[in-house]
């Protein structure tokens, strides 16, 4: 990857302005630095839907996030935050201006109650009966209407975020250390005043900002986890957080935090956070985008590493696959690296089945992992890829004219199989300038 010299290296640096304008700016001196070949990438075919920004938790903001997209290679990224799209047009512009293809969705979590698998752990390794489940292709100008859509499920949870505090505080004076604010420590580190979601990552963050505080980092702080939390420490993580110059030490040290001492202060979500499954589906469908099932499978020997061995869902499949369709779900959304073989392959031959579309993508929400997912290029995985320029081109075209979404029934390819409707939109998302995304149809009339 080349990057040009200190005044682009600045600009860079820039997208992750804490300034929203100052981003955008940056976005378009970057773009123009690409085409006049002071930065370069080395593309590869690879393709990432699910990103997550600071408008949920992440290292980057969405101007960035494109942009490290851009510089892995990568020729398409999707922003994926939770219970919040107020970072999608941001993420529109930059990638628009970077000229890397684009996608917008939102994740969520809902309840099942009343539906033929209730009550049972399905894809949530923290929570019985609630379920993850995604958004796609939201058309741009519907983005307003998520957000007004997701506002109430914010408020909800933000109630639960104070109580969580709450418990916390009660436990650190145990720790010696001091009480949390949940204004100036938990609220102030995400993106909430801008309309982004405040998840438990964001406590779990100020746990480790004070932590650091009070005992600095290196040893003393792995003596702290170990001895005055009771926390067991992998030998890896435990270099890691040994290593005061580690860049990406807050980051290792939150993921002690959530898969080990979250569930010490951790409250269930209620009904009004984690909404019918029916009633989210259904907006999915109304705003033209695409709703889609999180598939998670069970866990035996996690491929990477941040889930603990548990069965979830693969024992009901037979069961759930026809619900989900009842529903109103359009597509299963997966993450290769996540799964066996044997479970992929089944996942697959049951979205044939039941006329699902696929759709891919790693969630990225720490400095340490990387935005490549090589294992997509493999051939059993290819399919995700053209599946990854259908989902962009519907977004694109129904963005200025709804009828064109994908899954609508007025569109004029309605009536080919979905195998077809996907052949034919992947050609419009591979061939349409993504600097000039709003051409789409253009594209679309040349090509059918």
């Amino acid at each position: 990857m080349e990057r040009g010299g200190g005044e682009v290296l600045n600009t860079i640096d820039q997208l992750n302005s804490p300034s929203r304008s100052t981003r955008l700016a940056a976005g378009k001196n970057v773009g123009a630095a690409i085409l006049r070949g002071e930065i370069k990438n080395v593309q590869t075919d690879e393709v990432n839907n699910h990103v997550h920004t600071t408008y949920s938790f992440s290292p980057y903001h969405p101007s960035m996030a494109a942009y490290k997209a851009y510089e892995a290679g990568l020729k398409a990224v999707g922003i994926m935050d939770h219970d919040s799209v107020s970072g999608a047009e941001e993420m529109l512009a930059a990638a628009k201006s970077i000229g890397i293809a684009s996608t917008v969705g939102f994740e969520v979590r809902v309840n099942f109650t009343g539906t033929a698998v209730e009550g049972r752990k399905i894809n949530n390794p923290d929570s019985k009966n609630i379920v993850y489940i995604a958004i796609h292709g939201i058309p741009k100008k519907r983005i307003p209407e998520a957000v007004r859509f997701l506002k109430p499920m914010n408020d909800a949870r933000n109630k639960r975020n104070r109580a969580m505090t709450h418990a916390l505080n009660k436990l650190l004076p145990g720790y010696g250390l001091p009480a949390l604010d949940f204004d100036r420590d938990v609220a102030a580190i995400s993106q909430a005043k801008n309309g982004g979601a405040i998840t438990e990552r964001h406590l779990m963050c100020a746990l480790a900002n004070a932590m650091v505080m009070h005992s600095g980092k290196g040893d003393a702080l792995v003596r702290f986890v170990i001895e005055k939390l009771g926390l067991a420490l992998p030998e890896k993580i435990a270099a890691h957080l040994s290593d005061a110059s580690n860049i990406h030490y807050v980051y290792d040290l939150i993921g002690v935090l959530k898969s080990s001492f979250l569930d010490n202060v951790f409250i269930q979500p209620n009904d009004e956070e984690c909404i019918p499954v029916r009633t989210v589906v259904d907006f999915g469908n109304h705003i033209n985008a695409i709703p889609v099932y999180a598939y998670l499978g069970d866990v035996g020997e996690s491929p990477t590493g941040d889930k603990k061995a548990e069965h979830f869902e693969d024992s009901f499949l037979d069961e759930l696959m026809p619900e989900l369709k009842r529903l109103g779900f359009k597509g299963i959304t997966y993450m290769p690296p996540r799964n066996t073989r044997e479970q992929l392959k089944r996942i697959q031959a049951l979205c044939t089945q039941y006329g699902f579309m696929e759709i891919s993508g790693v969630d990225i929400n720490s400095s340490r992992q990387s935005f490549n997912c090589p294992i997509i290029l493999d051939p059993e995985f290819k399919h995700l890829i053209e599946a990854t320029w259908a989902l962009i081109a519907h977004e694109k075209l129904a963005s200025v004219d709804e009828r064109y979404a994908i899954f609508n029934p007025k569109n004029p390819v309605a009536e080919k199989p979905l195998a077809e409707r996907i052949a034919l939109y992947a050609k419009v998302g591979r061939t349409m300038d993504h600097r000039e995304p709003e051409a789409a149809m253009k594209v679309l009339k040349g090509i059918h």
